[in-house]
């Protein structure tokens, strides 16, 4: 029996987080917390059987003994403080993407969890992608002979999120569709290039798409109960382009949240001196053999990511094993992102 709290009972929380509890044997949420009670409650009234209490104060869950593990469901500029009050008070930590909305205070949250012994886990989901782990060990495996460079195009049409809430205001999110969507297609691409180091990056970051919130028009909008439209912020990147060099592939990439292209594309290019493959992001890939010419379709289940991942770190509380979303794996890919906004502010590369 697993004996956990979580803090944050919003979208990912009620998408993702507590169905995947609910599919694991022996987790007992001791505390459903949110400052906005009615969520917490409404996460105790569709999981009776296993989520206890409902509480407005995280404090409350850091105090009791029996908790052994927190999960850090808030928004990005609340995990830096919510992680280091959970992990100074003992418990173990899994903690959403991003880390935080920077490279040094994330770079501080990994001191402190080596500091006081416990696991801090960063939800970069992906990794549990089955496709992405496929990808992964065919690059070890040597299929693609050498990855001499990746490109990703994650673009949406019109797609900007809770416009002039949490998403669209920088110092509550650290960023728009860079650490929004990029965080999961920049950790993935390190991670299915063993680990990567950068050496240098140059970015440009745009926002054309909403300057004036009142006239922005949508299909839908994502996490629309976070927008305000009449009195909030825009302030992030709408649009990103850049290139970034590492010590084993170059890596460009195109990220929108909201282009004026009807065609949305989510895909990430491996090129091999062996081999190639397209890998559809969330999905499946092709890979392409360099020697006979001959085009394969991944087939494969697609697991629930997110029911893998926390079975994962609630399995890893046990032996207190650092899984491949542990943060020391992380810490790369927030570097990154921090990087290319860096970059994108001064207007200039940066390098290592």
């Amino acid at each position: 029996m697993r004996t956990i709290a979580v803090i944050g009972c919003g979208n990912i929380a009620q998408g993702s987080h507590f169905p995947a509890f609910a599919e694991i044997e022996g987790v007992r949420v001791k505390y459903a917390c949110d400052l906005i009670e009615s969520k917490a409650q409404a996460m105790k009234d569709t999981y009776p059987s296993f989520v206890e209490n409902v509480i407005t104060d995280y404090n409350i869950a850091l105090a009791d003994p029996e908790v052994e593990a927190v999960y850090v469901l808030t928004p990005n500029y609340t995990h830096y403080v919510v992680t280091m009050d959970a992990l100074r008070a003992g418990k173990h930590v899994f903690c959403e993407k991003p880390i935080t909305v920077n490279y040094a205070l994330s770079c501080e949250m990994a001191e402190e969890a080596k500091k006081q012994g416990k696991l801090l886990n960063i939800g970069v989901v992906n990794r549990y992608n089955r496709s992405v782990e496929i990808l992964e060990q065919m690059n070890r495996e040597g299929k693609f002979g050498n990855i001499y460079h990746v490109y990703a195009s994650f673009r949406r049409f019109r797609g900007i999120p809770g416009l002039g809430g949490a998403f669209t205001t920088k110092a509550q999110s650290g960023g728009g569709v860079l650490i929004d969507l990029g965080v999961h297609i920049f950790d993935l691409i390190l991670y299915i290039l063993g680990g990567a180091k950068i050496k240098n990056v140059t970015c440009d970051a745009y926002n054309e798409m909403a300057k004036d919130m009142k006239s922005y028009k949508c299909f839908s909008m994502w996490a629309l109960d976070k927008a305000d439209i009449e009195n909030g912020t825009n302030d992030v990147d709408d649009f990103i382009t850049g290139y970034v060099r590492t010590d084993k592939a170059s890596i460009s990439f195109n990220g929108s949240w909201a282009q004026n292209i009807g065609e949305e594309e989510f895909f990430i290019d491996f090129l091999g001196d062996k081999g190639g493959a397209r890998l559809t992001y969330g999905d499946h890939f092709r890979f392409w053999d360099g020697q006979t010419l001959e085009k394969t379709k991944s087939d494969h289940e697609i697991p629930n990511m997110f029911l893998c991942e926390d079975k994962a770190f609630l399995e890893a509380i046990g032996n207190e094993e650092k899984t491949k979303t542990h943060i020391d794996n992380i810490l790369e890919t927030m570097k990154l992102l921090d990087t290319l906004y860096q970059s994108a502010e001064i207007k200039k590369e940066i390098e290592f």
